[in-house]
């Protein structure tokens, strides 16, 4: 493993977050996906800290991503979120793609939401819909705990419930109270930066993934290695190459999101509610 995202490394980020947001421990971390950043904007008593002001984060690249950390109140709650990834896709390993984790777990986090925009595979999916993460599928072609074991990680860890079942429970009613629909499904994450061609949305449907994107798949693994319970939403953005034959392009995906933030944004605010009520007594 790098030197650069090793946990000894995850500590001095978190130590440069903590000084900022000065005696507010969060208890939930979000990560945004494309598009989905509106939401840090609802953060009350929001501390913004600039990607390249944390130790080990590089400037974001994609459009659609803000490219800090914010800390504040969310749901009644103390919370951190991720405004921008550090895909793959733009030559970064996995254990970056995954340091956030890292960072979230010295922080103290135990609970992580994940969100992504995502391609729809299943017919049961149209554009515009919010998918409940209920597994994946690793296309990606690597690991983020490849490399010698980090302190505070499970070398192997159990991969049978990725997305707690406990907090997906709290999530579908949660949607369902709030008259939002919500679909459920698997995400398949493919590296990128290319969409698919129409055959391999073919086998990823004979694989049994309802959506597909790029990113999501290392942020989980490492928050399992790390004992922190996961939910997660994706976006369909669009209908995945070859389902109704229209072209793809990431100005879809951004418009999409667009209109559905508010949904989106009032799902997560009341879910982070919800949930601080099924925080374990003890992490381990």
């Amino acid at each position: 493993m790098s030197s650069e995202y090793t946990a000894e490394a995850a500590q001095k980020a978190a130590h440069v977050i903590n000084k900022r947001i000065g005696g507010r421990p969060p208890t939930a971390a979000v990560i945004l996906g494309s598009g989905l950043g509106g939401l840090g904007s609802a953060v009350d008593e929001a501390v913004r800290i600039p990607f390249g002001e944390i130790p080990g984060f590089p400037e974001v690249t994609v459009v659609g991503h803000e490219g800090a950390v914010i800390a504040g109140r969310l749901g009644g709650r103390e919370v951190v979120a991720l405004g921008g990834r550090f895909h793959m896709y733009e030559g970064h390993p996995a254990t970056l793609a995954a340091f956030p984790v890292r960072v979230f777990h010295a922080l103290g986090i135990r609970e992580l939401f994940v969100s992504n925009a995502a391609g729809g595979i299943s017919p049961k999916l149209a554009v515009g819909d919010l998918m409940m993460i209920s597994d994946h599928l690793n296309l990606m072609g690597a690991n983020p705990l490849v490399g010698p074991a980090q302190e505070g990680e499970t070398r192997f860890p159990d991969m049978t419930d990725a997305y707690d079942p406990g907090l997906r429970r709290v999530l579908r009613t949660t949607a369902g109270e709030l008259g939002i629909a919500l679909r459920e499904g698997v995400y398949a994450g493919l590296l990128g930066p290319s969409y698919e061609t129409p055959s391999e949305v073919k086998m990823l449907r004979l694989l049994g993934a309802d959506a597909v994107g790029m990113s999501t798949v290392p942020e989980v693994i490492m928050a399992r290695a790390l004992g922190i319970r996961v939910a997660g939403v994706s976006c369909i953005t669009n209908a995945a190459a070859g389902v109704t034959g229209a072209a793809l392009s990431h100005a879809e995906v951004l418009e999409t999101t667009k209109r559905v933030s508010a949904s989106f944004e009032t799902l997560v605010t009341e879910f982070l509610s919800r949930s601080a009520a099924r925080q374990p007594s003890s992490a381990r």
